[in-house]
């Protein structure tokens, strides 16, 4: 994988930037795929969700860590409970699932 750690930090910053809101930290569920790395899939105040791929799963919880405004979380309650999945989402997942 070629992301650099700077990459995945930027990205994670931009939706923050985008998705973020004073005094609500943006949820970061680091996911482990394998040999293709891992997956952070980051969870907006405004329950819009984003997606970015680390090399491993160390590098990934490094990169939630050293973020701004950015908190470590899991498929709990809470986290599931703060996404907004949209009819468009749904639909590209249905399709999937064929």
């Amino acid at each position: 994988m070629g992301v650099s750690d700077q990459t995945i930090q930027k990205r994670i910053a931009e939706f923050v930037k985008a998705h973020g809101k004073p005094g609500t930290a943006v949820r970061a569920v680091v996911e482990p795929i394998g040999r293709a790395g891992a997956r952070i899939v980051l969870v907006g105040a405004d329950g819009a969700m984003g997606d970015v791929m680390a090399k491993d799963v160390e590098s990934a919880t490094s990169a939630v860590e050293a973020s701004d405004g950015v908190e470590q979380a899991e498929w709990d309650r809470e986290t599931t409970g703060a996404t907004k999945i949209g009819p468009a989402h749904r639909r590209k997942m249905a399709k999937m699932q064929s």
